[in-house]
């Protein structure tokens, strides 16, 4: 009986955390019975396991619950707002009371009877709703087998230490001559290891609508007491992500929206005088990018006011007037994350944003993300959390400090930059050094200082770091060395070492020597980082902007055949690796099947040996390439003019980079190889094919308009009226309701007369040219 009553606890309470969604999506759409059959199925289950389980309170619940939701099933009732607040009142005393069984605590007071009265209409319904709510579509039962977090996270360490014990066999094979059969066992062994991490690692990945499932009805319940109307939309509830990461991020997500409804989202009054919808609009979405889940909460209420909020901080004694004056627009709305600042007039049970804003983005750092905001004065707000997709492995850098190697997360760095270069100045400011990089003053801490080691000036000069601190300021991590970017499996750190606050967790990389992730925000807190605009007015000389050089982020790179190279960083979307099996020379070119599509491949003229091959993901906006790479090298910011190349050509040019020439690549010249990277022009022309029953222009002619980017229709297809030109046959019936110009296409080679203006339907560059001629003299007409 005790395992039956544990399964009846899990079962219910995991079903409790998407079904108050469900019900929601319900009374926004009354007739849609797949909802409703979801939500009859669930009190129906609850009754009878109640029942043989004798629990004589959750019987009587949910058989009053199950007779009210036949009703609306058999059509003898109508699903209203009172009903749906009265189901929702019984779904909530079901888990106060599953809640209080599992703890072994005394059931929750309250007369059920109140509740069971609500869905007759003789008592008052609980909450009703102000404004419609929309969710994601029913969820389907999936089968699936229960394993204790503990048992999990366990099997989740044996493999990561697997994965380093192969990670070190790996680097002492590469220092023996080894046997091919070893090695081939170890390939073996490898691949198995890979196979089993992935398995591991996908069992603690939960879909995103876990997290997303509460939102519905909390929208709803926060909404009714304040008197607005929101319409939530919710999109990407398949995404998934790690389930520590989705307990971790459940609060301040949280947070936010209510933020988002209290004081973004105006009351519908203001609304309608302000023009707008009187129903407000929430969107919260979630994707995946690369090796992060993006996570967007936008709404279309008032935004932040800037004005309003620097004054506030100004009051706080948090800036000065002067700092204020000096600071860019994203630099005020970030002034919402200092801590005890608020926009809001009067205190409330929701906070208003600013509320606890500082302890949101803390939370979000503090797991290796960033959160960002995008204000539009009077139109809204989007606030864009990044988070790691898995708290295990973290994408880092490794520098030297002191003669030891740390690790720093790759989301908190902006920029790395060379001390060496003409555009940085180091400046002492009493007892603190500032580093101004392109006229903008940030604080300059040094590692070895922070960690009290002993380190050594490099020959070339230290290597700094634009950091991200989690207090909100940004400021210049000076190293001794940076060596390359790696996915490193993180463990945390033993309680004295995390005790000194600088350290996030550990690692043991491929060498075999363990090293340390450091905590960026904690770095910063240990340095004294102060404010950027505190230390620019503390700055002996003013920053002369005008003065600075016109630089460029650049991308620095070992290209596949060994030589120095780099590429502006503006048109780099990410850098991943792929398998060489998925790199082949198709279509007169060489291209790369990646995310389900293939990308032309540049820098690279054979297939790859190896099983891992190292890309850059180019995107001008519109199209997409890969460039093969042999490793990253830097990120530095360059002069604007260089030294042109002789021709035209993949190289732009050529500049000194620490004494050594480096190519740099012409992005215009590879993009305008490419055929647009599978990617038509939005407002490209329109060719309809007159004769719509023709193989010959179905099979055979439609392929090859559409390759040379035309969108193409049949005759009498919808919106075939609206074309820019028609194919039709030479000596074939006009075609009949169109006004677009006609090319008409001849079967044989020779010209019918003088007259004949058609095209041999074969001549390829003479049939485009004659599409694009048509074209433009329509438009010009």
């Amino acid at each position: 009986m005790d395992d039956l009553l544990v399964e009846f606890i899990a079962e219910t309470r995991e079903t409790l955390e998407a079904l108050s969604g469900e019900i929601v999506a319900w009374e926004a759409e009354p007739g849609d019975r797949a909802r409703l059959d979801s939500i009859f199925r669930f009190v129906h289950t609850v009754k009878g396991s109640c029942g043989f389980l004798d629990l004589p309170r959750f019987a009587r619940l949910s058989h009053a619950a199950e007779d009210a939701l036949a009703a609306v099933r058999s059509g003898n009732r109508v699903a209203d707002v009172a009903l749906v607040s009265a189901v929702l009142g019984i779904i909530d005393r079901i888990g106060e009371l599953v809640e209080a069984l599992d703890s072994g605590e005394a059931e929750p007071d309250g007369d059920d009877m109140v509740l069971i009265a609500a869905l007759d209409g003789t008592a008052a319904p609980v909450a009703p709703a102000q404004g419609p709510v929309t969710a994601t579509a029913p969820h389907a039962p999936a089968r699936s087998i229960r394993v204790p977090l503990d048992l999990l996270d366990r099997m989740m360490s044996g493999v990561s230490d697997m994965v380093l014990a192969r990670n070190e066999l790996a680097r002492r094979l590469r220092e023996v001559d080894g046997d091919p059969a070893l090695e081939g066992a170890f390939e073996r062994l490898s691949g198995c290891v890979a196979e089993m991490r992935d398995s591991i690692t996908r069992t603690r990945m939960q879909r995103i609508d876990r997290l997303f499932s509460a939102l519905p009805r909390m929208v709803r319940d926060t909404a009714a007491e304040l008197g607005k109307a929101v319409d939530l939309r919710i999109e990407g509830s398949d995404v998934e992500l790690d389930r520590e990461m989705i307990e971790l991020i459940r609060d301040p997500l949280t947070h936010i929206v209510r933020n988002a409804i209290d004081h973004g989202i105006e009351a519908p009054e203001r609304r309608r005088v302000a023009g707008k919808l009187v129903t407000g609009r929430l969107t919260v979405s979630a994707r995946q990018s690369g090796n992060q889940i993006v996570i967007e909460v936008a709404d279309d209420g008032q935004g932040i006011d800037e004005a309003r909020l620097a004054a506030r901080a100004i009051a706080l004694g948090a800036v000065t007037a002067e700092g204020v004056d000096a600071m860019a627009s994203a630099q005020r709305c970030a002034l919402v994350f200092t801590a005890g600042l608020s926009t809001a007039e009067t205190v409330t049970e929701i906070s208003g944003r600013g509320v606890g804003m500082d302890v949101v983005r803390a939370n979000i750092e503090r797991i290796g993300g960033v959160i960002e905001l995008d204000n539009q004065p009077g139109h809204g707000l989007k606030l864009t959390i990044r988070v790691p997709l898995t708290l295990t492995i973290i994408a880092a850098l490794t520098v030297t400090a002191g003669n030891q190697t740390f690790a720093i997360p790759r989301s908190a760095i902006k920029e790395i930059v060379h001390e060496s270069n003409e555009t940085i100045r180091i400046d002492r400011v009493a007892n603190a050094s500032v580093a101004t990089i392109r006229g903008r003053a940030l604080p300059l801490v040094n590692l070895e200082d922070v960690l009290r080691l002993d380190g050594q000036v490099a020959p070339r000069g230290r290597t700094l770091i634009v950091l991200r601190g989690s207090s909100g300021s940004t400021y210049a991590l000076g190293v001794a060395a940076v060596h390359d970017h790696e996915e490193l499996v993180i463990k945390p750190a033993s309680p004295p070492v995390a005790a000194t606050g600088v350290y996030a967790g550990k690692s043991l990389p491929d060498n075999g020597v363990p090293m340390l992730l450091l905590d960026v925000g904690g770095v910063a807190a240990v340095a004294g980082v102060a404010a950027e605009d505190g230390v620019a007015q503390a700055a002996e000389e003013p920053v002369e902007v005008a003065d600075t050089i016109d630089t460029v982020p650049t991308l620095l790179f070992i290209g596949t055949d060994g030589g120095r190279r780099g590429i502006r960083l503006a048109v780099v979307e990410r850098v991943e690796d792929v398998a060489g099996e998925q790199v082949r020379f198709s279509a007169g070119r060489m291209r790369v099947a990646i995310d389900g599509r293939l990308l032309p491949l540049a820098g690279l003229d054979t297939a790859p040996d190896g099983a891992l091959l190292k890309l850059l993901r180019l995107n001008d906006g519109t199209a997409e390439l890969a460039y093969a790479i042999a490793d990253v090298l830097d990120i530095v910011a360059l002069p604007a003019r260089i030294e042109a190349a002789a021709g035209v050509g993949p190289v732009a040019g050529v500049a000194l980079v620490d004494g050594e020439p480096v190519e740099l690549l012409d992005p215009h010249w590879l993009f305008a190889g490419i055929d647009g990277g599978g990617k038509a022009p939005k407002a490209a022309p329109l060719c309809v094919l007159a004769d719509a029953d023709n193989p010959w222009m179905r099979e055979i002619l439609r392929p090859l308009v559409e390759a040379a980017g035309y969108r193409v229709a049949l005759a009498g297809d919808s919106g075939a009226a609206d074309a820019d030109v028609v194919i039709a046959e030479a000596g074939g019936p006009a075609p009949t309701g169109q006004s677009a110009p006609v090319v008409r296409l001849r079967a044989s080679p020779a010209v019918a007369g003088a007259g004949d203006d058609s095209i041999y339907r074969y001549d390829r560059p003479g049939l485009l040219a004659a599409l694009q001629t048509s074209i433009s003299a329509a438009r010009r007409a």
